[in-house]
Parts: structure tokens; sequence; C-alpha cells
């Protein structure tokens, strides 16, 4: 598992090196649900005027501004939940949004979790963690869990597999306005649980 140093390293190398890594929730039950990180999104504060925290700190945001290594998760779209890592030191208001996992763990659960029913089809199967409203419903990730310790809480950053340069695409990051232009989603070559791939 990453110290607290890892997450207070720049917002793009954090986003680049969490592929590869496991995201796992230890639901109440005990049980383990894990997933390898396989597309992240870098949001840089201030400096980014498609973050949250862009124009300062709120009580929506107020967890951005915590020293890195906290979890992050908003409700969006009036019906969805994302998660984030928050980086940085405390104050800087940066996070990377968790875009898609590639399952590993407690599949029965999360396939519960996520369409409310035991048996699915293999397409279904191919969306169950590809996109980040996705994956927090799979993994049961909502607003009780925001604020959370990375290092201590039921949620945490697992050391995984190591993904070389070469695999590592750097694209536009999706669904914003403005900072489109800048090349901060970075996703494994090639990975099917990728939401959304480019030209590879």
């Amino acid at each position: 598992m990453p110290e607290r140093d890892f997450f207070l390293q720049n917002v793009q190398n954090i986003a680049r090196s969490l592929l590869g890594m496991q995201f796992v929730r230890i639901d109440g039950n005990g049980q383990r649900l894990s997933g390898r990180i396989v597309e992240t999104e870098a949001y840089a504060g201030k400096h980014d005027p498609a973050s949250h925290s862009h124009r300062g700190k709120t009580p929506r945001n107020a967890v951005m501004f915590k020293p890195g290594g906290h979890l992050y998760v908003y409700f969006t779209y009036g019906m969805h939940y994302c998660c984030n890592v928050v980086t940085g030191p405390e104050g800087e208001g940066e996070a990377v949004l968790i875009r898609a996992l590639e399952p590993l763990e407690g599949l029965d659960i999360m396939i519960r979790q996520r369409y409310k029913k035991v048996a699915i089809t293999p397409q279904q199967f191919k969306n169950l963690t590809n996109g980040p409203a996705k994956l927090c419903a799979a993994m049961g990730i909502d607003k009780n869990m925001n604020g959370m310790d990375l290092l201590t809480g039921e949620c945490r950053i697992e050391a995984g597999i190591v993904i070389p340069d070469k695999d590592v695409i750097a694209a536009s990051r999706i669904g914003i306005r403005q900072g489109a232009d800048l090349l901060w989603r970075y996703y494994i070559r090639g990975n099917e649980w990728v939401s959304k791939r480019g030209e590879e």
C-alpha cells in the first residue's frame, strides 16, 4: 500500500502512476471488492478551469483541499457518484478521477450492486466498471465515503502491476468544456475496460 508521500506528488504524475494499482473497498460484511485502475483523469486545482476547486474552497469540494490520500466523492447529474483520489499538499485542491477499473475481486457483489440482479449478459459484464459512475455503483461508493482516508479507511489504494510507459496513453479528458485540450486523461493501451479509447 502506498504511503502518504505517494499522494503528495504532482497530480499528473499520480494520475499516471495509479494505472495498474488496485482500488479496494472492504464492504460492511468484510468482503473485499477490488479492481485494477485502468483509466484516470488529473484535475489540477486552481490552475485547471475544469477542476471543481478552480474557484476556491466550498462546502461541496472541501475534501479536495485535504492532504493527498483522501477520497473525494461527488454526486453528479442528480443520480451518479464519482470518486477521486485527492493529491498534493493540504490546501492545493488537486485530485485524480478514477475513470475505469478492471474488476478483480468480489465480482458477484459488484454485479448485484450495479445491476440489482445476479445473472447478467456478457455485454453487461463488459460495462460493469468501465466508467466513473459505473465503478462507484459496482463498488457501493456513495457520499458517506467522502473524505475517507485511503490509508486507513474501508477504501484504499494497493500496489498492483507496473504499466510500462509504452502502454500508457495520454488523451483529452471527457465531458468537460474548459481545459479540454489538456492531455490529462491516462489509460492502459488496449485494455477493454477503458471507458473511451482513442487512437492507439
